[in-house]
């Protein structure tokens, strides 16, 4: 940078670790130390890591009953906490949105770059989907929840005009905010930390699938699809479908709820194949498959179509059934070792941490050296 900007980074909420969590520590590495305006806030999520040596200032949910522990009963009041942080004293807005964090108010003479995460999923692209499993697809409360989504969709476009520069996670990513918000983005995978997985010998006979257990993940149809192949199945994640697929799972499926890291390199690293259902964004779970020599078979939509090859370092199914994830899982089965290791873990390394943070600190330094050489007017 030609200049040294004083900066703020702008994030949903942080509630827990996830991908976009994963995002914000790495783009945090490139620019520390700067202190995060977030929604919501719970300080025993982060302990000493880098996000949590940081100033947070949460806004004004942080003080409403339940916030921390439920943020999202407060979505209607989103749009309204985000715009109270003020900023006035930053020169460049760095914010990382999955929701509406992109939605701040800055000023002429500050650059907003966004890293977007997905627009808005449940306003947009999984909508209807959204209202199906949620069992809102009529009534009163049903017409309650699309009102307020209608809302949201109006606000968010509105918001979606304010960053200057917009960074996507994927291509799929890049494609739904152009859909969206008619707005162009540069691509920039997320960080993966694929040194942390190794393959493990021996491998054994068990599947393998990690995710939230929440309706979009579609774990549900995984557990499905093995109730009728027969093969082991073990689930690794915690969510509010737990108990229901703890009900429902057969005897051949072992649901372990959440897991640390550590061990999670181990099932990874000695699993037959990672088996994904999801219309991802991107995914940062079965590059880790991949990073620990595990070939994936996953639904072909979304990120995973940029981060798996088929035939190579995996399967991707065309439809987002029980039946195509069966064939796949029978397919594979036909000849699960002509998935070589060096193949996964050469497709995996590009998506590593140390590719992100150098693309990252060259992308948003350079907005900001042609920032300063228009005299404050980058769009």
């Amino acid at each position: 940078m030609n200049s040294v900007p004083k900066i703020a980074f702008i994030h949903d909420w942080l509630t827990t670790w996830g991908g976009s969590e994963q995002v914000l520590e790495a783009a945090l590495e490139a620019f520390a130390p700067a202190p995060i305006h977030t929604l919501v806030y719970k300080p025993e999520a982060f302990g000493d890591s880098l996000i949590g040596k940081q100033r947070i200032l949460p806004s004004f949910l942080q003080r409403l009953p339940g916030s921390r522990r439920n943020h999202r009963l407060y979505l209607p009041l989103m749009p309204l906490a985000i715009e109270q942080f003020d900023l006035h004293g930053y020169s460049l807005i760095l914010s990382s949105s999955h929701a509406v964090a992109h939605g701040v108010l800055t000023h002429p003479d500050q650059l907003h770059v966004n890293y977007v995460h997905t627009p808005m999923r449940y306003a947009w692209h999984l909508y209807h989907q959204y209202l199906e499993e949620s069992g809102l697809t009529r009534g009163p409360k049903s017409w309650l929840v699309r009102l307020i989504m209608h809302y949201m969709r109006q606000w968010d476009f509105q918001a979606a005009q304010r960053p200057d520069h917009f960074i996507a996670n994927s291509h799929w990513t890049a494609r739904n905010i152009w859909r969206a918000y008619r707005r162009k983005a540069e691509v920039i995978y997320p960080p993966v930390d694929v040194d942390s997985y190794q393959p493990l010998s021996p491998r054994e006979e068990y599947y393998l699938t990690v995710s939230r257990l929440v309706p979009y993940k579609k774990v549900g149809l995984i557990i499905k699809a093995f109730k009728e192949l027969g093969y082991p199945l073990k689930v690794v994640g915690d969510g509010p479908l737990y108990k229901t697929y703890s009900q429902e799972s057969p005897p051949n499926v072992e649901l372990l709820g959440w897991q640390p890291k550590e061990q999670l390199a181990r099932l990874l690293g000695r699993a037959k194949a990672f088996v994904y259902a999801a219309e991802e964004d991107f995914g940062i779970t079965p590059v880790e498959a991949q990073a620990a020599g595990c070939p994936v078979i996953a639904y072909g939509r979304g990120g995973a179509s940029e981060t798996v090859i088929d035939g190579k370092t995996g399967i991707l199914y065309r439809e987002q059934s029980v039946e195509a994830l069966m064939r796949a899982v029978r397919e594979f089965e036909q000849a699960p070792d002509r998935f070589r290791v060096e193949d996964l873990r050469r497709n995996a390394a590009r998506f590593s941490r140390e590719r992100f943070i150098r693309e990252f600190r060259a992308y948003v330094e350079q907005k900001w050296d042609a920032f300063r050489a228009q005299g404050g007017d980058a769009r």
